[in-house]
């Protein structure tokens, strides 16, 4: 009984392995182009260009995540990030290139990002902002184990296809909430290719964040946070999240994905300019029980935090000297 067990177990991990592919190529047909990640709100500049002008600093990241441990050729994805105001803060510029592992499928996103932001009121801010770059996509069918080893897509071997992406977005801020609508790529007609895929979605997505820092006390920061990734035809995306900030220094929370996954959140302000992120996910939905959870590590630098002056976007003048920033603005 238990050897039979283990065969169906191994059936079901080798159908996975199947359905993967299936995913890795329903992805590179659509117009989506950011993997998941569970630590969005660390992310913004990933989902909307606008984003990268409203830092107070430079900062750069380095995010890691591991999903679905277990599962032979799940998804691995490696992102670096970075964010950098210009001059009086009007203006800022992004980077972000992202490896993305699935099963025989490779794909690289690289783009770079401006923004160019106006007081809406007194202490808003409206920005917006364009990215443009390119999705390289190779496929190794060498790589794995296929059932039907006679499928005429796998006589190509090695697929590699370049494929544009132009972006947009406009981003709403203060200094304790934010919101924001971007769509990440105008160029869906580009991403049909007779290799990889039949049926090719020529919908745009459109992706919403938005968060809220309430102070409880002053040890205590308490920051709601959403992000939703619409696509007309495909299931919608919708993540929640709560994070709590104790004494500027420790941040823990949760994170639910909507029939997908709960998580767990924790963060560490390790000084000024360094901060770490952990971010766990278990599925909730029939994977739960194939694997052991989905594991996410971010890094961030900040440059010149804790000096300086904390500058008007409008006049670019210093409003204050010494300590820029006693804490994170928590997005």
């Amino acid at each position: 009984m238990q050897q039979q067990e283990t065969r169906i177990h191994r059936l079901i991990v080798r159908s996975l392995g199947v359905l993967l592919f299936l995913l890795a190529t329903v992805q590179t047909a659509s117009a989506q182009r950011e993997p998941l990640y569970t630590q969005y709100m660390y992310n913004i500049g990933s989902f909307n260009p606008a984003y990268v002008g409203s830092v107070e600093n430079p900062d750069f990241s380095l995010l890691y995540r591991a999903q679905w441990i277990d599962i032979p050729g799940a998804p691995r994805t490696l992102r670096f990030g970075a964010n950098v105001p210009l001059g009086n803060r009007k203006h800022g510029l992004g980077f972000n290139a992202v490896n993305d592992q699935l099963g025989p499928t490779s794909q690289t996103f690289v783009d770079v990002s401006y923004s160019f932001q106006v007081r809406f009121t007194y202490d808003v801010f409206l920005a917006f902002g364009l990215d443009a770059g390119g999705t390289f996509l190779n496929t190794d069918f060498s790589k794995g184990t296929f059932e039907n080893p006679g499928e005429p897509i796998l006589d190509a071997q090695n697929i590699n296809e370049i494929y544009p992406t132009l972006g947009a977005g406009v981003f709403l801020y203060q200094q304790n909430w934010y919101l924001g609508v971007s769509v990440p790529n105008f160029l869906t007609d580009a991403l049909y290719s007779n290799e990889v895929a039949q049926i090719v979605s020529d919908e745009l997505q459109f992706n919403f964040i938005g968060g809220y820092v309430f102070d409880l006390s002053d040890n205590l920061k308490f920051k709601p946070a959403f992000l939703v990734n619409y696509l007309s035809g495909a299931p919608v995306n919708a993540n929640l999240s709560a994070n709590f900030l104790i004494s500027d220094v420790v941040t823990a929370g949760a994170s639910y994905r909507f029939d997908n996954a709960v998580s767990g959140l924790a963060g560490f302000q390790v000084s000024d300019n360094l901060f770490m992120g952990y971010g766990y996910d278990y599925n909730t939905n029939g994977l739960g029980g194939y694997n052991s959870g989905t594991h996410e590590i971010i890094v961030k630098f900040y440059l010149g935090r804790g000096s300086g002056s904390d500058r008007d976007p409008d006049s670019g003048k210093g409003k204050k000297k010494g300590k820029q920033i006693d804490s994170p603005r928590f997005f």
